[in-house]
Order: structure tokens, then sequence, then C-alpha cells
């Protein structure tokens, strides 16, 4: 809605007040015209200002620069006539600080050497520098001859600034004069040790040692003033009396290599470790940087501190910190791990003694009591082998990270196997030890047959023992290995493998538990046999359980209770036993059920009584005879009573009527939900049907099978729900009631 003709109007109302804003127009932009030309006046004059300022400048500046390098090349020229008169009269004191000086002064003048005069003073100092550096060896020659057996009695003031020379020198003279020194120093060394000499062998290796400790200190007494400090002679003293001495120590070793026993290897390594350490507490190790470190440094911690502690008495012990790295670890006992395969058919041999040894004790001692500390509890042999282990193991880390190490484990896997066969799988009970057993005469009869176990009570506590033993053996091994990874190097890592001999163990415990199921399966087998032969068609009428559950259920509370005690500290083996034996029990009963032919009503409820007092007491399996209820696991639970439960339908189809036979057909598939046709054989022979009958209701069994789902294997057997019967005959019903009471 902006109207500008009417704002312009608001603004100027009247001729006479636009010809007022013109004219204040006019005046400001001369104004601004006047400005602008000051402005370009005083430009002009600051220009002609600066230019002589500009010139001013530079002329300083050049002038400056004229006089600092002719001042420089005063010095530079002044200073080599120095320097050369220094030199010949071997003032090497003034000569150090002037060189250096020399050498910085000469550094500016590099990019003049095209002026002859300056080129001239740069090969003066040159010239001068190699004059140095001839004449100062010459001077160590003559001081310290590398032929000559005789030393000067104290250092020389002169050598000593000669080595300060030699700083501002090429550092090939500073090598030099090093060498030479050290080379004459140690050349006693290399004469006193020869290698024809005795001294040079083994066990006289701590001589080497003490030689050239005294060596150090007689060196800092006499020199150690004499070499600047940051040369860390001393420390390079010591480095290479350790390179002569690894190759002497291997080249004696070469030569008398059938002379060397492993006490005196593991002598001579263990004097050499602890010198090695000695020169780790004296010197930093600067000197090494320029050549290759030692391989990984000695790691003494223990390989079985680190796990949690109280899961195995073994490994319960405090961790220790890790000890600071060893610069000089294997400076010379590297020179030792060709000659390890001593040490290695040493605890080869010892091993092997130790496995005879434990063998030998088993046999003197015999196996572990029932009803002691021993029972069931870890055979101390097995402490005793990884505790030997523990040793090795440390000791050879100490003496190699290497392929003596994968040797040593090829070692430990020899024996850990030798173990789980002599110690443990070769004291198992034989299944035959003992073949006493029950009559069917004797069952009927109510005897008691705590002869019928094939097992004494000893025997069963020493499969419970070697089971523990060998649960601790799997769980140790499994740490031993990861100890023996970290220990060697990392490239041979994936070398160490002791699966197998986890494997080998885990063996061990399965047969232990497969003969303490066996066992108690045995004992049970008479009592079965008993069962399938009472004439259970002349039963006349449901009373107590019968004798073979009794027995059956002595056994289980005399054989249980001892396995669960000695087990205790491995409930989960226990829990298998249950499992192992529950898996292996009841379809044994169920076939033996099947054995039980013709059985009447009667019969067959006497039968359904007998298989519920068995079902409860498999069902308290695990807890039974045992002061402290536990409630049994889930998954055994569960076993038990999906197995029971099938041997309680088939009593149930016998029990029913076959009358009329559609209807039976349909029970008995709903209640075993099986659709194997020699399944339904089996009941129709219990219940006593003629042949005759049996071909009708084996034909009417096949056409009420319901159909199977597509895709199908079309088998014989089919898997059904087991629902709850619709209905139950009043017998049953009555069976239930009498079962409910008793209980």
């Amino acid at each position: 809605d902006f109207n500008a003709v009417e704002y312009i109007n608001t603004l100027f109302p009247t001729e006479q007040a636009l010809e007022e804003a013109q004219i204040a127009i006019q005046q400001l932009f001369g104004k601004i015209k006047d400005i602008k030309d000051k402005a370009e006046k005083s430009e002009q004059m600051v220009k002609e200002i600066t230019r002589d300022i500009k010139q001013l400048d530079h002329a300083k500046r050049h002038l400056t620069t004229s006089i600092t390098t002719l001042n420089h090349l005063h010095m530079l020229a002044g200073g080599v006539d120095s320097l050369e008169a220094m030199t010949r009269k071997r003032q090497y004191g003034e000569v150090a600080n002037l060189l250096q000086g020399v050498v910085n002064v000469l550094e500016h003048f590099h990019k003049y050497m095209g002026i002859p005069q300056i080129r001239q003073l740069s090969e003066r100092v040159k010239a001068a520098q190699s004059e140095l550096g001839t004449q100062i060896l010459a001077d160590f020659e003559e001081a310290f001859p590398s032929q000559g057996s005789k030393r000067p009695g104290g250092p020389s003031n002169v050598l000593r600034d000669a080595c300060l020379v030699a700083n501002v020198l090429d550092a090939r003279i500073k090598q030099e004069i090093i060498k030479k020194f050290i080379r004459q120093h140690l050349s006693e060394y290399l004469v006193l040790f020869q290698e024809n000499q005795d001294v040079a062998w083994l066990d006289k290796i701590d001589r080497r040692y003490a030689w050239i400790k005294r060596q150090l200190v007689d060196y800092e007494e006499k020199y150690g003033r004499m070499f600047p400090e940051e040369w860390c002679m001393t420390e390079r003293i010591a480095v290479e009396f350790c390179h002569i001495t690894k190759v002497e120590l291997a080249k004696v070793m070469r030569t008398r290599a059938k002379e060397i026993e492993v006490k005196l290897l593991l002598f001579a390594i263990q004097r050499t470790t602890n010198f090695e350490g000695l020169l780790a507490k004296r010197f930093t190790g600067c000197t090494l940087t320029d050549q290759k470190r030692p391989e990984s440094p000695l790691d003494p911690t223990n390989p079985f501190l680190e796990d949690e502690p109280g899961h195995f008495p073994l490994l319960s012990q405090p961790r220790k910190p890790k000890a600071p790295d060893n610069p000089f670890h294997g400076i010379v006992s590297k020179c030792f791990e060709p000659h390890l395969y001593v040490y290695i058919e040493s605890q080869d041999k010892n091993l092997g003694e130790l496995i005879d040894r434990f063998v030998a004790d088993f046999r003197v001692q015999g196996p572990p009591k029932a009803g002691t500390d021993e029972g069931g509890a870890v055979l101390p042999s097995c402490a005793d082998l990884f505790v030997y282990y523990k040793k090795c193991m440390v000791q050879c880390s100490q003496l190699s990270t290497g392929e003596p190490m994968i040797a040593l484990t090829t070692v430990f896997q020899k024996f850990l196997r030798e173990y789980a066969w002599k110690i443990l799988s070769g004291n198992l009970p034989k299944s035959s030890s003992n073949s006493g057993g029950l009559t069917i005469t004797s069952l009927l009869k109510e005897k008691e047959g705590s002869e019928a176990a094939k097992f004494t009570v000893d025997e069963l506590c020493l499969i419970c023992s070697i089971l523990s033993t060998a649960e601790y053996c799997l769980a140790t091994t499994q740490q031993l290995e990861e100890k023996l990874k970290e220990k060697v190097d990392k490239v041979l890592m994936e070398r160490i493998n002791l699966t197998g001999e986890m494997d080998t163990f885990s063996t061990v415990i399965s047969n232990s538990i497969q003969l303490l199921v066996q066992d108690l399966d045995a004992a049970c087998d008479p009592a079965l046999t008993a069962m399938s032969k009472m004439p259970w068609q002349s039963v006349e009428h449901v009373g107590d359980q019968s004798p073979y559950v009794t027995s059956i259920i002595m056994h289980i509370k005399q054989n249980v209770p001892i396995i669960r005690d000695n087990l205790a500290s491995t409930r989960k083996y226990f829990t298998q036993f249950c499992i192992k034996f529950t898996n292996s029990f009841i379809p044994k009963f169920i076939n033996h059920l099947f054995r039980c032919k013709p059985i009447s009503m009667v019969g067959a409820e006497q039968l359904l009584l007998d298989t519920h007092s068995l079902k409860t007491v498999l069902l308290d399996l695990p807890s039974i005879g045992s002061q402290v209820l536990r409630k049994a696991p889930a998954s055994y639970t569960k076993i038990v009573v999906k197995a029971m439960t099938r041997a309680e339908m088939i009593l149930k189809v016998v029990m029913a009527p076959h009358e009329p036979p559609v209807v039976f057909v349909d029970n008995y598939i709903k209640l075993l939900a099986d659709g194997n046709p020699e399944t339904f054989q089996k009941i129709l022979d219990m219940k006593g049907l003629k042949r005759s009958e049996q071909s009708s209701m084996l034909e009417l069994f096949r056409q009420r099978l319901p159909t199977p789902p597509s895709g199908a294997d079309g088998g014989p057997s089919l898997s059904f729900s087991t629902p709850t019967p619709e209905q139950e005959s009043s017998r049953i019903r009555k069976l239930e009631k009498l079962i409910k009471k008793r209980l």
C-alpha cells in the first residue's frame, strides 16, 4: 500500500523545501571531493617518505649480513689455523670445543662454496677432521695395543679429551675406538676360556661370569672417567662379553654334545639366566636398541594361578604379578636351546617313572576305601602329576618359548594319555568281577538280595573316585592348554592342542558312569526275569507290591546313596548316572512286561500297582536315602514320567475289554500313540487272544490307524499325542483308589 508520491510530498511539501535539499546535497558532494583530494596528496607524501626508508632498510640488512659473514669468515679462517696447530700438538681438550665451533660456522657458508677461498677453507676443515680421526685411533692403538698384554696403570687425560673430539668427528671413529678398546679388554677372556681349557666346560660356567664381574669393577675403577658417560662403555663391555660367551658356549657344546646331561645343562642355564637377571638390574639395555631384541621375556607366573579360586585345589592360589621385561633375557642362554632335547628326554623319562610309581603305589595302597575321606575323592596321584607339569612348564618357558615348548607339550600329551589308560581306565573294576546274583526262588521268597550287586561297596567307591579324577583331569588339562599357549611364541600357538587328551578323559568319565549303570542294571535283571516268569494269569487278588519290586527297590536303595555320596563333588555326573540308568532300566522293564503273558485282569492290576511303585521310586531316585530332600532335575523327571507312563498305558490297554474290537483298537491308539503293528501284536499276546482273533484285530488296527501327514516316511511307527482316556472301566478306577490308599 506504499505510495511513493505521497511519501515524497510529505517530506517536501513545498518547492522551497526541495531547493534547500538540493543545495545541501551539493555542499556535501563538495566536501567529499575536498577530502578525497587531500587523501591523494597525503598518500603521495607517504610514498615519498617510505621510499627513502626502504632504501635505508635494505642497505642496513645487506651491511649486517656482510659484517656477519666477514666475521664468520674471520672466525673460520682463524679457527682452521688454530685447529691445525692444536691437532699437531694433540691439544684435544681445546680441539673438542674449537672443532664443534668451526663445524657450526662452516654450515653458514654452504651457499658460498662456489667461492674458491671458502671452498679451500672447507677442504682444510675436512682434512683436519680426517687427520684428527687417524691420529686419535693411533693414540688409542698405542695406549691399548691389540697384541699387547700390558695395560697402562690408569686413564689418560689425553685419551679422555680425544673421546670428546671423537664425539664431534664421524661416528665411525667413535665406533672404532669402542671396538678396539672392548676387544683389547676382553682379549684375556678368549685366552683363559678357550675351547680346550678345562674351565671352558659347563660345570665351571660360574667362572666366566665371575671373571666379567671382576673386569667390570676393574674398568670402573681405572677407565670409568676416560670415556663419556653417554657411551655406556660398561654396558657395552658386558654385552660384547655375552655375545662372545654365547658363541664360545655353542661351540664347546657342539664339540662335547655327548657329555651334556640334564643336571649339568640345567645348572648352566640357571647360572646363565641368573647372570642375565643381574645385567637387567645393573644396566638399562640402551646399547641393545640397534640389535635384535631377545624373544619373549621371562614369565615366571604359574600357569594355573589365574583361574577361579576354589574350583580345583590345584588352582586355588593367589595371582602373582607378572615379572617386568628383561632386555638381556636370552642374550647368552639362547645358545642352550639346540640342546634342550636333553631336558625334554629327561622329562619324558621322569614322567614315565612317575606314572610307573603311581601304578605301583596303587597296587600297594589299594583303591580308596568306602566310608573314609578318600571315598570318591580325586586320586592324589592326579594332583602330583599336574604339580610336576606346572614345574616343567615354568622351567621350560624360562629356557625357551619356541620349539622346545612344543616338544614338551608332546610329552605332556603322551603321559596324560598314559595316566588315563594306566591309572584310570586300567583300575576300573571289571563288570564280571563278581558274578553273584539272585535266583528266581530267592526273589519270590523276598530274600534279601544284597549279594546280587556285582560290585562291592569299595569297588563302587573306586569307580566314583576314578570318575571324579577324570573330571579333574579334564578341566585341568583344558587350563593347561590355555597356559601353554600363553607361554609359547605366538606363531606356534596353533600347534598346541590337547583336545584329544580331553576326549580321553571324557571317555573315562563315560565308561565310569556306564559301569555304575550296568552294575545297578544287572542287579535288577534277576528280578525282572522273575517278573516275566511269574504266573500272571493265575493271580487271584491284588496285594502289596510284588517281591521282584521289593528286590529292585532294595538294590536301588543300596547302590544309589553310595554313588551319590561319592559323587558329591561332581553332581552333574551323578545326574547323568540317574538319567542313563533310567534310560536303560525302563525300556528293559517294558520289554519284560511284554513277556508277561498271558495276563489276567487281576494280574494286570497287580502289575499296574507294581509299575506305579517303581515309578515313584524312580522319580525319587536322585535323593533316595538322603536326609536332605532335593528336588530331582526337571530333565530327569520328564524322562521318568514319559517312559513309565507308557508302561502304565500298556497295562491299562491290557486290562481293557477287547469287545467290541473297534473300541479296543481306538483306545489302544489313543493311549499308546504307537502305530507299530509289532507292539500291538505283543499287547494281544499279553491278553492271551487266539491267533484267529489276533488276525482280525491286526487288520482292524491297520485300518483304524490315522493317515500319516504328507511328506512323512510312512514307517510303521507313528507319533501321536497322549490324551487322557475319555472313559475308564470301573476296575481301573478301583485300582487307582487302592494305589492311592497304599501310598
